[in-house]
């Protein structure tokens, strides 16, 4: 993929970005596949810029989505563009579903988490059920005609919690910082009696804590990594498509992309979990194993 794409720079020159990559042609199924195995069978540059390329639009259009962000929709695009990519390299054309199919999970993944990147100076949540909220916050505001500045009304706190599954603080705290990151010097009332930080209240756990919690956090998160590798590669595409996915794909869905029955589709996610719970288990118990004689040798040390 050494070839070079098209550039977009900035809203100006999104236009003529759109027309340019027009002029690259979509793919025939049979054409698609005989690219992607010269790719994967033998490292064919021409070949995975050729699957690229085909595939700019699907970019722009699922990058589109994403201009209520605030950011640069030539970074933006261009993010999109690295997910495609990816999809390029890890794409198997003998399961039998398109790139596009395959490609627009990673294209949205690749946007979504360099918009949590850099949207904000405060650090977004990075939990599957945040995220799920930041994406839709907007979008479920608009749909209750909750679209007025400031707080939330409770009711339509309630009706937002609801629909994305979250709690009602959640919905509160993820809707005032998107409401823009307000200074702590701001006067708390239009008099000018005090200011915000003159209100704010450390209640945050201490260093240590936070550490143990670090590391804890980190040794589940390896445990899980070095557990998808228990899976094959359906087994580990349907796990993370059902079950790590900010958007979970339906039964239906995989069936159609594998060609099987929705049953079978299931069938293999619970017997998927079931492999990764057990490795996940094993992973951890490990660390931890090893770690306690580590902690007790400091302790005494000490």
């Amino acid at each position: 993929m050494t070839a070079a794409l098209p550039m977009i720079s900035g809203e100006s020159g999104l236009a003529r970005y759109l027309n340019e990559i027009r002029r690259f042609p979509m793919l025939e199924p049979q054409e698609e596949y005989m690219l992607a195995k010269r790719w994967r069978e033998h490292s064919d540059p021409d070949a995975a810029h050729r699957l690229v390329t085909s595939h700019l639009r699907l970019v722009a259009k699922i990058a589109m989505g994403y201009r209520g962000y605030g950011l640069p929709i030539s970074e933006v695009v261009s993010e999109g563009n690295v997910g495609l990519m990816q999809a390029v390299k890890r794409f198997e054309p003998e399961k039998g579903f398109r790139l596009a199919t395959y490609a627009m999970w990673w294209i949205r993944a690749s946007i979504q988490e360099y918009i949590l990147r850099s949207w904000s100076l405060v650090k977004m949540g990075t939990t599957a059920s945040q995220k799920k909220l930041f994406f839709n916050l907007r979008k479920v505001k608009s749909q209750i005609s909750a679209l007025e500045d400031g707080d939330l009304r409770p009711e339509h706190v309630k009706k937002i919690a609801h629909r994305l599954g979250v709690t009602e603080q959640d919905v509160i705290e993820m809707n005032r910082r998107m409401s823009g990151d307000a200074s702590l010097n701001a006067p708390l009332r239009e008099e000018g009696e005090g200011e915000w930080q003159d209100w704010l209240v450390d209640d945050s756990s201490s260093q240590e804590r936070l550490l143990v919690e670090r590391e804890e956090s980190d040794n589940r998160l390896g445990a899980l990594r070095s557990a998808l590798s228990v899976l094959n590669d359906r087994e580990r595409r349907i796990f993370e498509a059902r079950r790590l996915a900010d958007d979970p794909m339906t039964l239906e869905a995989l069936s159609d992309e594998f060609d099987i029955s929705r049953e079978r589709v299931r069938q293999i996610e619970v017997r998927a979990f079931e492999k990764v719970q057990s490795a996940v288990k094993a992973g951890v118990a490990k660390i931890e194993a090893h770690g306690r004689p580590q902690i007790a040798e400091t302790a005494a040390g000490a």
